[in-house]
């Protein structure tokens, strides 16, 4: 490999101090690529367990052949390429799904937007790889090798399986990743990219490898093969940058999912509900946000969706707690026809920023465990069980409270309020009572009131004492005598 690039090891990454050729601000740049073999299978088959499919024969066609296909196709001969009736002929239960490209698009815009919840630079390249430079990243997260855990867990409960693999550029760490991480002068020549004439040359020239390409003269190359597949080589080796498009999280996610099956069980839908939610978490984490409720929409066969909708009552990003709010609405669910595919939407995003955990529970503890509880109980009885109560502007006792939505603000205070004791506990219709029944203690109080909307009151408040020694607020009015309105204690 003489003179293509010092200090780049066969491994692929760097052993001396790298200096970056994007400038990014770092002593050192390490990008991570993604491949994603299985795309365009799981674009559509992710909407159910894998243990559901993962012993049968799957494949995607395009025009009448092979294009990708799982383990159990491959161990009964299917390869990618084949003509169908070939793959047919060797697996007769195959089950087969056109390829769908928008589905494979959105998948993977959906990779890359998860991606920036671990670093901001993240580049798209199709039709199934994502790079992310993530040298600013591996502090946090405790080094590479507890980052490619967390990125291949994070991959998994997407459900994608991927093949990872680093280099100090993405153009180096996208052909490793292609490669199976092989080190890079191992690496197949196919990994480039290049015309199918070029690598029929190739082959014909004994050449395999892109450590065998590499020590070929420069000019030979450049006039036999073209000067793109030079540049491409030296911008895997970094003698010239790669400038690379960053991914943008939208400012609104929306992700659907194919069902492989239609579901008839509205429960059944809580697996492949869950990606999306893990997605969802991913994109708020990326932009520091939370948001305050999320809409599922069961798509069915030849009908209007059916919305699913799951308010909050305050910012949330934590994908568990969106999974079981929403189980406990598709609980309650009966499904009026079957459901073929679903689509997740959230808007409104929410400033939200990461708190730093206590030693010991503090207010803020109690805080975040009293709104998923409110959330929990919305979700199980319904959103208008669940009501809190705000100070209403109105001297009538009755009216000087009104039900609003939990943890919703109660607006300005009133200007003036009432200066006498009030009980907390108000009797819905006052019970009248005898003069014989109780004793004054204090008052009386007079609230003259509501002759603009016609609920006109004229009474006089007084604090009581019953027979059974009750502390009651009771009022007179000049032509129907005492009522009981309300019980201290």
């Amino acid at each position: 490999m003489g003179g293509w690039l010092p200090g780049f090891s066969s491994a692929g990454v760097c052993r001396s101090r790298y200096r970056s050729p994007f400038r990014s601000g770092h002593p050192y740049v390490l990008w991570i690529a993604f491949h994603l073999p299985h795309l365009p299978l799981e674009a559509l088959l992710r909407g159910c367990d894998p243990n559901q499919w993962s012993d049968e024969p799957w494949a995607v066609i395009e025009n009448r052949s092979v294009f990708v296909h799982n383990a159990a196709a491959q161990a009964l001969g299917v390869r990618s390429g084949m003509p169908l009736s070939a793959a047919w002929a060797l697996a007769p239960a195959l089950r087969t799904v056109p390829r769908n490209l928008r589905a494979e698009r959105e998948n993977l815009e959906g990779v890359a937007a998860w991606l920036g919840r671990f670093t901001p630079r993240v580049s798209l390249e199709a039709p199934c790889q994502v790079a992310a430079e993530v040298a600013g990243s591996l502090r946090l997260f405790g080094g590479l090798e507890r980052l490619e855990q967390a990125l291949r867990s994070g991959l998994d409960a997407l459900g994608f399986g991927v093949r990872l693999a680093s280099a100090p550029t993405a153009r180096a760490a996208l052909w490793r990743a292609a490669g199976g991480a092989s080190a890079l002068e191992d690496l197949r020549v196919e990994v480039t990219g290049a015309g199918a004439d070029s690598l029929a040359l190739l082959r014909s020239l004994g050449i395999r490898t892109l450590g065998e390409l590499m020590r070929l003269p420069r000019d030979g190359v450049a006039r036999r093969l073209g000067q793109e597949l030079l540049d491409e080589l030296d911008r895997a080796l970094g003698k010239i940058p790669e400038p690379r498009a960053s991914f943008v999280p939208p400012v609104r996610f929306a992700a659907r999912l194919e069902l492989p099956a239609q579901v008839t069980e509205a429960e059944g839908l809580l697996f492949a509900a869950h990606r999306l939610l893990v997605q969802l978490e991913g994109v708020l984490v990326a932009r520091q946000s939370g948001i305050r409720g999320f809409t599922l929409s069961l798509r069915h066969p030849g009908m209007r969706p059916t919305p699913v909708t799951v308010p909050l009552a305050s910012p949330s990003r934590d994908a568990t707690h969106f999974t079981v709010l929403l189980r406990e609405r598709l609980t309650q669910l009966e499904l009026i026809a079957p459901v073929e595919a679903i689509r997740l939407q959230a808007a409104d995003f929410e400033p939200l920023h990461g708190t730093t955990a206590s030693l010991f529970r503090d207010a803020h503890d109690a805080g975040e465990g009293w709104g998923r509880l409110l959330d929990r109980l919305a979700a199980r009885l319904g959103e208008t069980a669940v009501r809190g109560l705000a100070v209403h502007s109105e001297h009538r006792p009755e009216l000087a409270s009104q039900a609003v939505a939990p943890e919703s603000s109660p607006g300005a205070r009133p200007t003036a309020l009432p200066g006498g004791p009030r009980p907390l506990w108000l009797l819905e219709t006052p019970r009248h009572l005898g003069e014989n029944e109780f004793v004054l203690l204090t008052g009386p109080e007079r609230i003259e009131s509501g002759w603009w909307d016609g609920g006109e009151v004229r009474r006089d408040y007084f604090i009581a004492r019953t027979g059974d020694a009750s502390l009651v607020w009771i009022f007179r009015e000049r032509e129907r005598g005492w009522f009981l309105h309300g019980i201290f204690a």
